[in-house]
C-alpha cells in the first residue's frame, strides 16, 4: 500500500465514524498474549521452516488469531504493551553502486525498497508531538492528527513485516495489511493511558498480518473456527514441544495441552500436512484423452430423465388442480384462487376484509382447504405430491 492510497482508505473509514466516535479506552491488544519487554532476546521469532510453524509467533499462541476488527479489539488487556523503540530502516535499504545513477543503465525498480525511501522522508513524531496530536484527534476526530501519526509510524511495519518475511513471500501484502492495523490502533489509541502509540499499535499490526497469513496460506481457507486458527499458529510448534521433551506427539497430547478437541487436531493435522490439489490436473488416461479430477465430479444439474419425469409430473399437478377447483365454490375458491395458486397471492387481512370476516378466520379455511387439497391429490397422484400446510 502505497503513502497516498494509506492516506486515502483511511480518510474514509474516519469520516464515516467521525461524528459517532468517543474517547476509547487504548488497551494494548491481543489480550490472552504475553506482554514481552523491549530487548532484541525477547521480540518474537520467526519460524523455522516454511511450512505451517512458520507462522506461529508468540503472539497467537494462546488463542488463534481474531477473525473481525471487532474479535480484535475484544482481546485487548490492561497490562502495559512491549515497548517498541524508533524503527531505522537504513540496514534494510541496499548500498547502491557507484555509477548506478550515472550510467543511464536500464535498471530494475523493486517496489519495496521504494516504498522504504518513501515512507522514511516522514519524520517520527517525539512523544509531546504523538500525545498532542493524539489528544487533538482524540477530542475532535481531526483526521490530519491521525494521518500524522501514521505516517509517522509506516517504518514500524515494515519491520514487523520483516519478522513475518518467512512465513509468506510477499512482504508487501504483509506491509499493506499491517498499515491497515495501524490506521485501526491510531482510532482506537487513548493517549490519557501513557502507553506509547507504536507499543499498542505493534499488536495490532501483528494481528492483521496474522490473520491475513492464514486466510491466505492455501487458495482454500483452512482455519475458520477459533480451534483452527489456534492449531494452525501452534500445531507444529506443540509437536516439537513435546517431542523435545520426550512424549509422544499424539494428536491427543496436543488436543490436552492446546485445549482443543482430538478431532480438531486430526483435521488440521491432515490440512497441513496435504497441499491444494487442483481440479484439472490429470489423474488418469482414456480413451485417448486426459481425465482430470474436474471431469470426474457429480453434474451438477439435472439430467435429460429428471427434467422429464418433473415436466410430466407438473402436467398431472396441473391437471389435477383443475379438477380440484371445479369441486370448490364460495370463499373457499376465492382462497384457492387468490391466496393458493396466485403468482401475487392476497394476505390474509387483505382477504379478510373481503369476506367481511378476521385474519384468523380465513387461516382456518386456508387449513381447511389445504387439506382438502392435500387428500384430493393423494387418492389421485399417491405420495408423489407433497403439500404443505
Amino acid at each position: 500500500m502505497t503513502l497516498g492510497t494509506a492516506g486515502r482508505r483511511f480518510h474514509r473509514s474516519e469520516v464515516a465514524v467521525a461524528s459517532t466516535k468517543k474517547k476509547k479506552k487504548s488497551k494494548p491488544p491481543a489480550g490472552r498474549r504475553r506482554a514481552t519487554k523491549a530487548s532484541d532476546s525477547e521480540r518474537p521469532k520467526t519460524a523455522e521452516s516454511a511450512e505451517a510453524e512458520e507462522g506461529e509467533e508468540a503472539e497467537a499462541e494462546a488463542s488463534g488469531e481474531p477473525e473481525t476488527d471487532d474479535e480484535i479489539a475484544a482481546d485487548v488487556i490492561d497490562a502495559p504493551g512491549e515497548v517498541v523503540e524508533d524503527v531505522d530502516l537504513a540496514h534494510l535499504l541496499p548500498k547502491e553502486k557507484a555509477g548506478d545513477r550515472s550510467s543511464g543503465a536500464i535498471t530494475r525498480i523493486d517496489p519495496l525498497q521504494v516504498y522504504m525511501r518513501e515512507i522514511q522522508a516522514h519524520p517520527l513524531l517525539t512523544p509531546d508531538e504523538e500525545h498532542k496530536l493524539a489528544v487533538d484527534y482524540t477530542k475532535s476526530g481531526n483526521v490530519e492528527s491521525a494521518a500524522r501519526m501514521v505516517t509517522a509510524n509506516l517504518r514500524l511495519v515494515v519491520k514487523i513485516a520483516y519478522e513475518y518475511r518467512r512465513a509468506y513471500r510477499n512482504i508487501m501484502d504483509l506491509i499493506q495489511e499491517g498499515n491497515i492495523g495501524l490506521m485501526q490502533a491510531v482510532k482506537r489509541y487513548d493517549p490519557y493511558r501513557g502507553v506509547k502509540l507504536s507499543s499498542y499499535a505493534a499488536w495490532w499490526i501483528r494481528a492483521y498480518m496474522l490473520r491475513f497469513i492464514l486466510n491466505n496460506w492455501r487458495l482454500v481457507k483452512i482455519g475458520t473456527t477459533q480451534a483452527q486458527r489456534r492449531l494452525f499458529f501452534n500445531l507444529n510448534k506443540e509437536k516439537a514441544r513435546l517431542a523435545a521433551m520426550g512424549v509422544e506427539p499424539s494428536h491427543a497430547a496436543i488436543a490436552t495441552s492446546l485445549k482443543v478437541d482430538e478431532r480438531d487436531v486430526v483435521e488440521m493435522d491432515r490440512r497441513l500436512a496435504k497441499s491444494d490439489a487442483s481440479l484439472d490436473a490429470p489423474v488418469g488416461d482414456g480413451e485417448g484423452r486426459q481425465t482430470t479430477r474436474m471431469d470426474l465430479l457429480p453434474a451438477t444439474a439435472q439430467g435429460p430423465d429428471s427434467i422429464a419425469e418433473g415436466a410430466e409430473l407438473s402436467e398431472l399437478v396441473r391437471e389435477r388442480l383443475d379438477e380440484f377447483r371445479k369441486t370448490l365454490s364460495g370463499k373457499d375458491l376465492e382462497i384457492f384462487d387468490k391466496r393458493l395458486v396466485s403468482d401475487e397471492p392476497l394476505t390474509l387481512q387483505e382477504l379478510g376484509d373481503q369476506f367481511g370476516v378476521s385474519r384468523e378466520r380465513v387461516r382456518q379455511l386456508e387449513a381447511r382447504l389445504t387439506g382438502k387439497l392435500r387428500e384430493f391429490l393423494k387418492s389421485t397422484l399417491g405420495d408423489a405430491v407433497e403439500v404443505g400446510g
